[in-house]
């Protein structure tokens, strides 16, 4: 028997990987919302991976919790996500997957581009997820960054350009293409203040374009479009980033921006 995996968070997404986790041969310990992770400890006190796949609002509130024991051995699948997330919860070197498939309820699984993973338990995940026929592939540590940065990109930016324009994401980019660029000019600059260093723009965009082209009937916008557009403009205040572009969609969709 494989060694166990703690999985905090059993959405859509976590039973996905729980599906993979058991079909690879690995036991599968969850952490319910109402379980204190310290009392989930001591049955699971060395798993290969605790896998964290709460909704991205409950992100820091778990990584919070997460027991000494398992700091080496967190790994992260949330949309929005760059190293100051973990960083901030003391958190080295996790296993971080850049999720590029969608599991709704009642739905089976979407794939857009294969899974991007990296971290020590890369391999690991990757033969999980291609267990149940989830492409993945494992990438160099030092590619996460442009990785994360490209979802983030084309999560960000069909959001956001998707609450005035409605449609497809291929709609977007190729009949809305002045205004998805003024927006992808900002996201980027936003990207660049959260990661701390300069991104390579040509590549989070061809990154973005990729996802674009793997599913091109994809809905633009959804419910967490408002949150994630009042987010960037709270990053971009905070940093002093102009947005004039982000401010302008925010106020035509009613928020207090």
């Amino acid at each position: 028997m494989k060694q166990p995996i703690t999985l905090i968070g059993v959405g859509e997404m976590g039973a996905v990987f729980s599906h993979a986790l058991l079909r690879s041969g690995h036991p599968v310990f969850p952490i319910l919302r109402a379980t204190p992770m310290t009392e989930a400890a001591p049955v699971t006190p060395e798993p290969a991976l605790a896998l964290v796949t709460v909704g991205e609002d409950d992100l820091h509130a778990s990584l919070e919790q997460i027991p000494d024991g398992w700091r080496t051995r967190v790994g992260l699948i949330q949309n929005e996500l760059l190293p100051r997330d973990w960083e901030r919860h003391a958190i080295v070197s996790p296993t971080v997957a850049v999720v590029w498939f969608e599991k709704k309820p009642g739905r089976p699984t979407k794939v857009i581009i294969p899974t991007p993973i990296a971290g020590p338990e890369a391999g690991l995940l990757v033969e999980a997820l291609t267990s149940i026929g989830i492409p993945a592939e494992r990438i160099p540590d030092d590619a996460l960054i442009d990785a994360l940065v490209a979802k983030n990109l084309y999560i960000l930016t069909a959001n956001i350009v998707g609450l005035r324009t409605g449609g497809s994401v291929s709609d977007l980019w190729s009949n809305h293409r002045p205004l998805a660029d003024a927006v992808v000019s900002e996201i980027l600059e936003i990207q660049e203040w959260l990661v701390g260093a300069a991104i390579d723009h040509i590549s989070a965009i061809s990154g973005m374009v990729r996802a674009i082209e793997g599913d091109p009937d994809h809905g633009a916008t959804g419910r967490s479009a408002p949150r994630r557009l009042e987010r960037a403009i709270g990053y971009a205040r905070s940093a002093g980033i102009e947005t004039p572009t982000l401010i302008s969609i925010g106020r035509e969709a009613g928020l207090s921006v």
